[in-house]
């Protein structure tokens, strides 16, 4: 009878167990919505840093937090709808990556608090206030875009001091959107290298990419200076391919571009910024006000060269930059 009695109270006690813990968990599991602009495999290695930063601040997807991701794939127009499906689920916070998905998300939602990153200029985009004070439903982290236009511009001098032309693929429409004015920290930085810049714009969702590359060629450009923005990204295998059937050395904002077989990459460290967006998250999940929460500057810079690109075209990178270069690619 007593093992009887043990028995059953074990079982009991095994059966409770899973309601005792339910009832010391306080409140709901919070909804995170993700919304980012190109296709899932694209986004694989941010939605790795942004689970690893929830991670690190003691969330586990699919336990205590759950994630509803929504991707683009390349398609701006999809971004309304895809962000209007987020709200419609109640997520406590929408997570973005760029311009496009954030400004659809705040014309989706002006109550649901909104964590931004890889925007370039989140002041003049009118998305917040200032970085001290975002003053509105968004906050998060920028990357400063426009600043390191001529950044790129004196490395890929500093590789090829012997170019003095090169042109500059860019979408005008989003340098409008993100207010950092037509190249105009490229042209200052241009103007004190002693560089003419050739001004090539796409326009459209389906920018005359050929076509830019042929006027770079027909005016004897040196090098390519690609600037960050919608249309370059979601073109970016093409722009690749082009820069080495034109056989230009090109800068890029970000190592996708090197990734894919482009020659020089220099910007923040997107899976960084992603990984630091769980902070914002943290914070504003904990009762945080995305009006007084900071907006975050880069920390970590990348310079990726690639080597056998390099090789490809029959150029020679200077120690000086292979020396400074946080990854090269060989």
């Amino acid at each position: 009878m007593r093992l009887i009695g043990l028995a059953v109270i074990l079982t009991l006690s095994l059966a409770l167990a899973p309601l005792a813990l339910e009832a010391q968990q306080p409140g709901k599991v919070p909804r995170v919505g993700v919304l980012l602009t190109g296709d899932q495999s694209r986004h694989l290695t941010h939605v790795e840093a942004f689970r690893q930063g929830l991670r690190e601040r003691g969330y586990v997807e699919g336990k205590n937090v759950v994630i509803e991701y929504r991707f683009g794939d390349g398609k701006l127009d999809r971004l309304p709808q895809l962000a209007a499906e987020l709200v419609g689920l109640n997520v406590d916070l929408i997570v973005t990556s760029g311009t496009p998905p954030t400004r659809a998300a705040l014309q989706a939602t002006r109550t649901i608090p909104i964590v931004m990153t890889l925007v370039g200029d989140p002041i003049a985009a009118g998305f917040i206030a200032s970085l001290a004070k975002p003053g509105g439903s968004i906050t998060g982290l920028t990357q400063i875009t426009g600043e390191l236009d001529g950044k790129r511009l004196e490395l890929l001098k500093e590789a090829f001091p012997k170019v003095s032309r090169v042109a500059v693929l860019f979408d005008p429409g989003s340098a409008a959107q993100e207010g950092i004015g037509t190249l105009r920290d490229t042209r200052m930085a241009a103007e004190a290298l002693g560089v003419k810049l050739l001004s090539l714009e796409l326009r459209g969702p389906n920018p005359d990419l050929g076509g830019a590359f042929r006027t770079a060629t027909s005016e004897r450009v040196g090098a390519l200076l690609v600037a960050p923005g919608p249309a370059t990204e979601l073109h970016r295998k093409r722009v690749v391919d082009l820069a080495a059937k034109s056989r230009l050395p090109a800068m890029y904002g970000s190592n996708e571009f090197v990734d894919l077989g482009g020659l020089m990459s220099y910007g923040p460290s997107q899976p960084d910024l992603f990984r630091r967006a769980a902070t914002h998250v943290d914070k504003l999940l904990k009762g945080a006000k995305p009006a007084d929460l900071p907006v975050e500057q880069p920390t970590k810079f990348e310079l990726v060269i690639n080597l056998k690109t390099a090789k490809a075209l029959g150029l020679t990178i200077p120690p000086s930059v292979l020396g400074r270069a946080d990854q090269i690619i060989e």
